[in-house]
């Protein structure tokens, strides 16, 4: 038994000396035939910028990444010591690697089966943001430690810290210690103080998880950190630390930092989820990106804002064939191109509408009874908290109520109406499946490019085009490595998106859009507004002509209240917009699918019996009503078309010298009402458009006997002929004085 454990030990010593060489062997080979080589330029080049260039391939200015640059001199002693005591405490004694936080971090990854602990030191996160990926990897690693000893080699200590104060990234498109103070402080690095240094050197961990401003108690504690690790390195007092430590510190965004414009740092964050690289190593690879900017439309989109206006804003405008974002402005201390919100009642036509018409649920004209009702116990109300009785669709989406519309969604149900938006890139949470959807009730919400891309199908005619920055990248060889290929999808049928279409036309002309009821050229919109315990939190309006698709976002990112409604100032700088892009060529109007049909429809039935029929012969023309229908869901054939004239039966009575002469009334018919006296017999009357129980009054001398009967008429208004029904039943009636 002995023997045999001895011999196993043995055994296992000359397998982990095996596995051991190996290890060290592949990563030798790694090590030192990785083709990876070391540019001092990458690290000198101060001024990292990308060429951006728009749709006639022109350069865009100001697509620089980092802000100026600033020798390590200029920055104050304690705002180093905060980077050196949370990022590498003994950075001016190793050679660039520290192996002993290798190991440790190592066993560590190797415990939980991850890459979470980097032990990176300031020399190796240096080379890791100038010549290598994000990607986690053992052959990176190890090139990222071959790197940093030739970097130790060539440069000092202390031009690697300040190389690298002023390439690190600080979020929010912060490259760069200048650039990020003047960014959250609205002060140059040298005003720095101690607290706020400590901010800067926590954020580098993880920009998004200890932002300013989104992630400011995160932050707080990151900061608190940073400060305690400095204390124990005997770089501030007892009495410097506890004095940071109680400061509320003040985050003065100031969005003038970022010289990039926004259409700029949109492209940006689009070309980094394409190349999947951070927009530094976009930069120092030498990538050029083409896009669908438009330099004229993103000069009038940037002169529509109010420049006066206190809350974020975000404005967009694609090409309505092909989604080709060719405007782009935000104005905002925070990037908004990947925000979500509520998209309110802006949801309506896309949730809704849009799929009801195209499953055959209901057309513009069908009627829906508007009143206060209970679904599972979700009680929706409109605006003022008022019901309008039966109204037709296009009025209730033209109106935007909200309970019409939450009736709708039920006929349809929610996976079935989510499906449509998640064809468009729509993203809903799992909680997201009840019929608050319908009012844009969502866990968090739909991003302005996303929502106004859903409104450029119905102007490409049911036939989504994902909206795009870029139309192609190059690399440093001129290789086209990036296509946007426009990968078109039909979401609706062509008679759907017009039919939408046509109802935002009256949104627009009559409905909350009605702002921009002058304009001289056929617009489609919807606004939307919501709203948390009665205080409006995000303003909308979405608008397009047949060539542009325009969205427009106002609100606060921290949710402070807005005295602002979509149909106010987001449907006012919409409309500007519009007025500089067609000032000297109006756009055409949409073309009408051979899908759709122009039916007249009976209004008599539609006002009495809330039904949609199709108008038949007899109705009198002021009954008429013209009206699109998609050729797949047309109105009902009214039966009484094909009526036969029957007689109709009355009854009567003498009350108080009145005779009341009553008989049951159809729609279509005409009554002419006859009184025989002394064997004379006079037309009395004639009764039209009555439905149902109808009572005629005459008076009537007492002692006196009179007979009342009715003949009963239809019209055909088309070829004008009569047809008449015999005579009713006679009745007598009699009164004595």
């Amino acid at each position: 038994m002995k023997k045999f454990a001895k011999r196993f030990i043995k055994i296992g010593i000359i397998v982990s000396i095996i596995a051991i060489l190996f290890v060290v062997g592949y990563f030798s080979l790694i090590f030192f035939l990785s083709p990876v080589s070391f540019d001092a330029n990458k690290i000198k080049n101060s001024n990292l910028s990308i060429s951006i260039y728009d749709i006639e391939k022109r350069p865009l200015e100001h697509t620089f990444i980092n802000g100026d640059y600033v020798k390590l001199e200029q920055i104050p002693k304690q705002t180093v010591e905060c980077f050196l005591s949370i990022e590498d405490k003994n950075f001016y004694n190793h050679k660039g690697i520290n192996y002993k936080r290798i190991i440790s971090a190592t066993a560590k990854n190797l415990a939980s089966f991850s890459f979470k602990e980097g032990a990176s030191t300031i020399s190796q996160q240096l080379i890791k943001n100038t010549h290598l990926t994000n990607e986690k990897s053992i052959k990176r690693k190890i090139n990222e430690i071959k790197l940093t000893k030739k970097l130790e080699k060539e440069f000092s200590k202390d031009q690697i810290l300040e190389y690298y104060l002023n390439i690190i990234y600080f979020g929010d498109n912060c490259y760069g210690i200048q650039n990020a103070s003047e960014h959250y402080f609205s002060k140059p690095v040298s005003k720095l103080t101690l607290d706020e240094s400590a901010i800067l050197a926590g954020i580098i961990k993880s920009p998004n998880r200890y932002h300013p401003v989104k992630q400011y108690n995160n932050c707080m504690s990151r900061r608190d950190l940073v400060l305690s690790e400095m204390l124990k390195d005997n770089k501030i007092s007892n009495t410097e630390y506890k004095s940071a430590k109680n400061i509320k510190t003040l985050i003065e965004i100031n969005s003038d930092s970022l010289e990039m414009n926004s259409y700029a740092k949109a492209t940006i964050k689009e070309a980094e989820s394409i190349l999947k690289m951070p927009e530094k190593q976009i930069a120092i690879g030498n990538y050029r990106i083409f896009t669908n900017m438009d330099k004229d439309k993103q000069k009038a989109l940037e002169n529509s804002i109010d420049k006066s206006l206190k809350e974020d804003c975000a404005m967009i405008s694609l090409n309505a064939n092909n989604g080709k974002i060719e405007a782009y402005v935000e104005k905002s201390n925070l990037p908004l191109t990947n925000v979500v919100r509520p998209p309110a009642s802006a949801i309506k036509p896309i949730l809704v509408y849009a799929p009801a018409i195209n499953e055959n649920i209901i057309s513009p004209s069908t009627v829906i009874l508007d009143e206060k009702i209970t679904i599972n116990g979700y009680e929706p109300q409109n605006i003022g908290d008022k019901e309008y009785g039966y109204v037709n669709v296009k009025k209730a989406l033209s109106n935007s109520l909200n309970i019409p519309a939450v009736k709708i969604l039920s006929y349809i149900g929610v996976n079935k109406a989510k499906s449509y938006l998640e064809r468009q890139k729509i993203d809903f949470d799992e909680k997201d499946n009840n019929l608050a959807l319908a009012l844009g009730g969502m866990t968090y919400g739909i991003g302005l490019k996303n929502l106004t891309n859903c409104y450029q199908t119905f102007a490409n005619y049911g036939v989504y085009n994902e909206a795009k920055f870029i139309d192609y990248i190059l690399d440093s060889k001129g290789r086209v490595i990036y296509k946007n290929n426009e990968n078109s999808k039909t979401i609706y049928r062509s008679d759907t998106a017009f039919l939408m279409t046509d109802m935002l036309h009256s949104c627009s002309k009559t409905g909350t859009a009605k702002r921009l009821s002058d304009l001289d050229f056929y617009v489609a919109s919807k606004t939307g507004t919501s709203s948390n315990a009665k205080k409006n939190l995000d303003a909308y309006n979405i608008s397009y002509t047949s060539e542009d698709v325009v969205g427009c976002w106002i609100g606060n990112l921290d949710n402070t209240p807005i005295n602002i409604v979509g149909g106010g100032t987001p449907t006012a700088f919409v409309k500007k917009y519009m007025q500089q892009i067609y000032a000297n060529k109006k756009p055409n109007d949409f073309k009408i699918p051979s899908s759709i049909v122009e039916e007249e429809i009976d209004t008599l039935a539609r006002d009495n019996e809330h039904i949609i029929y199709r108008a038949n012969n007899f109705l009198p023309e002021r009954y008429r009503e013209k009206a699109y229908f998609s050729r797949f869901n047309p109105p009902k054939e009214n039966y009484s078309s094909k009526l036969t004239v029957d007689a109709v039966n009355i009854e009567g009575k003498v009350l108080n010298g009145v005779a009341n002469i009553s008989f049951n009334a159809n729609l279509y018919c005409l009554y002419d009402i006859y009184r025989i006296t002394d064997d004379k017999e006079e037309l009395i009357a004639n009764i039209s458009n009555k439905y149902g129980p109808v009572t005629y009054t005459i008076s009537q001398s007492p002692n006196k006997l009179y007979k009342y009967y009715i003949k009963t008429k239809l019209i055909d208004y088309k070829t004008k002929n009569e047809l008449q029904s015999g005579n009713s039943n006679y009745i007598e009636l009699y009164y004595s004085a």
